[in-house]
């Protein structure tokens, strides 16, 4: 054990000024940080929410599994000894542990996930306080973010049995549900809403990421209907509008010419005319983007025809001749300058 100990007094100097960097310095070795994307729809690096990488010391031969290794296995053997005392306090080297933080803000928790080692990474939750488990990095990425990101699913349990904080955000505005529905991360997703009040849930699945797309919005633009489905369980409000545009998952899901959303959500009791900010409803998307299926079923739905948009067009005036769409607007002769002035609906 002595060895143990040498080797955490030396990762862990007392003169130590920046909450642990320097003391690292000597296994970990950093990157020049590159620019992240905004680009939320394109390829992503194994570890990263945009382009740049979770942590720029993973696969540097600086630091391994093995090192990590050492250095938990003395703090469990430590903290081990602690419970036997009436104290609860940690000792002053564990308490320079978890204050030890990287060049790129990551605690050894992170260091842990990112290197995908599950047994560490449950001995270090079961040994830090909340506190210390809600740490964000320079990407504002807890270890509940990184580990939904790597499916990591019995390490994100872990985390939400210690009641971590689900509502905050990344670089991008991303909670971790967020990273689940974006990446389709289903088993994750049911860790993260499996324990979890409706009030608690609550606040998660309204908070909205930079792009203003909240969890909703993510797994309908990503087809990810079991987690749709979760979702709407769990309360999540289906006529909730993305902060761009006002579009509704409903719209998103026609614009996608996804038919099983469509159906998903208008069987869930989504506002069949819900409007954008510009005026027009689902309905006018499906004709617009000439899909004669979707715009049927948002008719049998009980869609109003008769809704204009902004631009003063009904979604009639947006089926541009095809036969289907106009088969599903019958009408009289009646017309004043070209516009049908009465409708009837079959």
């Amino acid at each position: 054990m002595a060895s143990d100990d040498c080797r955490k007094d030396d990762l862990l100097e007392d003169n130590r000024t920046d909450s642990g960097i320097d003391s690292y310095r000597s296994i970990l070795k950093s990157e020049e940080p590159r620019e992240p994307s905004t680009d939320f729809s394109g390829p992503r690096d194994k570890f990263s929410t945009g382009e740049e990488r979770l942590d720029s010391a993973y696969d540097s031969s600086s630091i391994t599994a093995e090192s990590l290794s050492e250095i938990v296995e003395g703090c469990t053997l430590s903290s081990a000894k602690e419970e036997q005392a009436p104290s609860s306090e940690l000792s002053e080297q564990e308490e320079n542990l978890l204050a030890t933080i990287t060049e790129d803000g990551d605690t050894i928790l992170h260091l842990a996930i990112i290197h995908e080692d599950k047994c560490i990474s449950q001995k270090l939750i079961q040994i830090f306080p909340k506190e210390v488990l809600d740490i964000q990095n320079n990407l504002y990425q807890t270890a509940l973010h990184l580990a939904t990101y790597l499916n990591l699913i019995g390490v994100v349990k872990g985390l939400v049995e210690k009641e971590v904080s689900l509502e905050l955000q990344d670089q991008e505005g991303n909670t971790a549900l967020h990273v689940a529905c974006q990446h389709g991360q289903t088993e994750c997703a049911l860790e993260l809403t499996r324990e979890v009040s409706l009030s608690k849930m609550a606040p998660v699945l309204e908070t909205q990421n930079w792009r203003g797309l909240a969890c909703l919005h993510l797994a309908t633009l990503n087809r990810q209907h079991q987690i749709l489905k979760l979702l709407v369980k769990k309360g999540a409000d289906l006529n909730i509008q993305e902060g761009t545009s006002g579009k509704t998952a409903l719209h998103l899901a026609t614009e996608l010419h996804d038919m099983t959303s469509v159906k998903l959500l208008l069987s869930r009791g989504a506002n069949v005319d819900a409007a954008m900010f510009n005026g027009c409803t689902p309905l006018h998307l499906a004709v617009g983007r000439q899909d004669a299926a979707i715009a049927n079923l948002l008719c049998q739905s009980g869609a109003d025809t008769m809704l204009r948009n902004m631009e003063d067009e009904t979604a009639l005036d947006l089926a541009n001749g095809n036969d289907d769409i106009l088969a599903l607007f019958p009408f009289d002769d009646i017309h004043i300058s070209g516009r049908s002035v009465v409708r009837v609906k079959f």
